[in-house]
């Protein structure tokens, strides 16, 4: 809840007395590569607080030689760094400890106790004690106690509140002297300067026998400050509850194959790819692998939502957090643990919360004039006081309630808690936010762009002529398709029933790349594929054949089906008057095959990558700010040029790199979900807004003119604080309004066969 006030050049005159950092070899030595000659460094630095908090990091990181990106997390208070490998690893944490902020290498523990909350709760148990004692001794005299009994009660106020100042008070005492010590200000110094000033200024009255004391403003003031800072830090400890739960997902370890041939448990960092892994049964996948030996069925939930076991076997792919179940297998990694499935997962949570839109910047503005303007403010109510009335005393007393009412806490809670709220929501859905922003933009919504395969379709063939083929002929493509994982191949192999290959014992079988599959039984040739090739001439019979010497036997039809709550998606889209369209490189019969399915009007087909970008440029000449809905590398351009994008967890790596919300589970019910949210959630933005703003310019003409005890003061404003939470909190209370799919033949999730693949 503080916010700093940067002097941004002081970060790049590195001085000697600098709070002490890792240092660049270290650095260099726990950073992780990355395309293009970066390399990305992750820093914990405790003492980030605020929005401007993170303006002053990451503009002072950004000025130094070498650094490409600074990003800050503020709910994990981490500090990313992209940097150029040819320019060495820069002056880090050299520049944060000029700025006054301690800083160690990040490193993720789901287990590790939170010392910051810790503190928090005490700090608020011994100011609540405070305050609640102190005002039992006033009401004493409230009632009229006079003279010594008054003293007496008076000199007992200010030893009560004498702990709670020296140990709930060191929370802001502390970050107001590191900020005043490195030449800035934050909003824990007013907030500092009100307490002491309250408090030494009750110690000269009661010294003096004066019938006015405030130990009671001074211990409440304490206490509400901590109950909003300690709610602040509870709602963002509750958007790094996904990402800790993600991180207890992932294996501590694994098994691994030497090269001598024995085996030895290793930790997870130190799996390379093309490292081999024994996988027992019970073990989660520890990286991204591809199974060399073995079969097993797994349970995917973290991927697919879905609680169906998949079945694997060699040459499957799997994501790693994923739960081997029945069979030992022996894996290959692909990828190493920073570069995962998972670890990509946690970053993507984490980015939730990191990045600000637009409603949050004007926040983050907001707060950042709130130290000079209020230290003026109280300056002048202070000089104005003087002059009119000449008390010293009385001019005092309202710059101490000025400098309290004016705490900006609601301001600052107003955006972060309903963001973190909503992205927590949507993860809770399986969904996943890059930033806020995405909610904002998400919310000003016109017009759906889908692809169509694998977006609005899974992308998994099904043969749909069965009927018409002999059994004895559909067996026999389906046992030369399971020597393939291309697409079709896997939907005659299930079509076939899995025929065993020793139902049909080839001699050989091979895969012919961009043609089909070729088998050898005796004297016999099959062919299954191309038409062109499988029969050897160029026409007579299209699409997928079989052939036996050259003489078409078999022709198999296929469609794609569509995913689950598609239908229902689409209409829930149409129902709030989005206008929805499909741009597909696919052939224009199969598009409009699945337009027609699903009630969509507007489509476009056969259109290459640069096509679809030039579409949503057109439409947005037009005024259009468009969704663009996609999964595959050709999709990646138009994700990108987008107003806002979503991908399935199932798109290729590019494609969920360029889109702004990934849905992990196949209903495409995720749409209408992740609208609904946005909108209710900038609905509650704008509210929090109103209210603070409101708060403020009902609340300082009162203290400036005097009608403000430093009590009521600190009451008020921690109220207000209370008030914004409570209204972002409503967003959790919610309920979800996306349409449930029904469960539909041939709609299943592409689970058992597309996990494999």
């Amino acid at each position: 809840m503080s916010c700093c006030a940067p002097d941004v050049d002081a970060a790049l005159g590195l001085a000697a007395s600098a709070p002490k950092g890792p240092s660049r070899d270290e650095l260099t030595l726990s950073s992780r590569s990355l395309p293009g000659g970066l390399r990305q460094t992750d820093l914990s630095v405790p003492g980030v607080h605020c929005g401007a908090c993170m303006t002053n990091i990451e503009s002072a990181l950004g000025k130094l030689d070498g650094v490409e990106q600074a990003r800050v997390n503020l709910s994990t208070k981490r500090v990313s760094i992209r940097w150029r490998e040819n320019a060495g690893a820069p002056p880090i944490a050299e520049a944060l400890g000029k700025l006054g902020y301690e800083s160690h290498l990040f490193e993720q523990d789901a287990d590790e106790r939170d010392e910051t909350l810790a503190e928090l709760i005490r700090g608020l148990g011994i100011a609540g004690f405070a305050a609640g004692n102190v005002m039992l001794l006033s009401v004493s005299v409230w009632s009229g106690a006079q003279d010594s009994t008054r003293d007496l009660f008076h000199w007992l106020s200010a030893l009560i509140a004498l702990p709670a100042l020296a140990y709930s008070g060191r929370i802001f005492f502390r970050s107001a002297w590191g900020a005043l010590r490195n030449g800035r200000t934050n909003m824990d110094v007013p907030i500092s300067i009100g307490v002491l000033l309250a408090y030494g200024m009750s110690l000269y009255e009661t010294a003096n026998h004066g019938p006015h004391a405030y130990f009671d403003a001074s211990a409440s003031l304490l206490f509400f400050l901590l109950i909003g800072r300690t709610l602040d830090h509870v709602m963002r400890e509750r958007a790094r509850v996904a990402v800790k739960g993600l991180a207890r997902l992932a294996a501590r370890g694994a098994t691994v194959l030497l090269p001598d041939g024995t085996s030895a448990y290793v930790p997870v960092s130190d799996i390379k790819p093309g490292t081999h892994i024994l996988l027992s049964a019970g073990d989660r996948v520890p990286v991204d692998a591809k199974v060399l030996k073995g079969r097993s069925e797994l349970d995917c939930a973290i991927v697919s939502g879905e609680s169906d076991p998949v079945a694997v076997g060699s040459g499957a792919e799997l994501r790693a957090g994923t739960l081997n179940l029945t069979g030992p297998l022996t894996i290959e990694a692909t990828a190493a643990a920073q570069d995962s499935f998972l670890a990509e997962m946690m970053r993507l949570m984490e980015a939730a919360e990191s990045g600000r839109g637009g409603y949050r910047r004007i926040a983050d503005r907001a707060s950042a004039l709130y130290a000079p303007v209020v230290h003026l403010t109280a300056f002048l109510a202070f000089i104005g006081w003087m002059v009119a009335a000449g008390n010293w005393h009385q001019a005092i007393t309202i710059a101490i309630a000025v400098l309290i009412i004016t705490c900006p806490c609601a301001l600052g809670l107003a955006v972060p808690i309903v963001q973190v709220a909503a992205a927590r929501r949507l993860f809770e859905n399986g969904i996943m936010v890059k930033d806020g922003s995405a909610m904002e933009r998400l919310a000003e919504i016109d017009t759906v762009v889908f692809d169509k395969t694998g977006t609005l379709t899974l992308g998994m063939p099904r043969l749909v002529n069965a009927s018409k083929i002999s059994p004895e002929i559909l067996s026999l493509a389906g046992a030369m398709a399971l020597h393939s994982r291309h697409p079709v191949s896997r939907a005659l192999a299930e079509a076939g029933g899995n025929a065993s290959t020793r139902q049909w014992a080839f001699d050989s079988v091979e895969e012919i790349p961009g043609f089909g599959l070729q088998a050898r039984l005796g004297s016999d040739i099959y062919r299954l594929g191309r038409a062109p090739w499988a029969l050897g001439q160029e026409g007579s019979i299209g699409g997928t054949v079989l052939s036996q010497n050259g003489s078409g036997i078999a022709e198999f039809a296929f469609d794609d089906r569509p995913r689950a709550g598609a239908a229902a998606a689409v209409a829930e889209l149409r129902k709030q008057g989005l206008a929805v369209e499909i741009v597909s490189g696919d052939r224009p019969e199969a598009v409009a095959s699945v337009a027609a399915t699903l009630g969509i009007e507007q489509t476009s087909a056969q259109v290459l990558p640069s096509g679809k970008v030039d579409r949503l440029t057109a439409l947005k000449a037009q005024g259009r700010k468009v969704l663009m809905v996609g999964d595959g590398l050709n999709d990646a351009p138009a994700l990108a040029a987008a107003h806002i994008s979503m991908a399935p967890a199932s798109a290729a790596d590019i494609g969920r790199a360029a889109a702004d919300f990934v849905f992990l589970r196949e209903s495409l019910s995720a749409i209408p979900l992740t609208l609904a949210t946005s909108r209710k959630a900038n609905q509650l933005i704008r509210q929090n807004l109103v209210l603070a703003v409101v708060y403020n310019a009902i609340a300082v003409p009162i203290a400036l003119f005097g009608y403000v005890t430093p009590l009521v003061a600190a009451l008020a404003m921690s109220l207000s604080s209370v008030i914004v939470i409570a209204n972002g909190l409503r967003l959790s209370a919610g309920k979800d309004s996306a349409p449930k799919p029904a469960a539909t033949k041939g709609q299943a999730f592409p689970g058992k066969e597309a996990m494999a693949s």
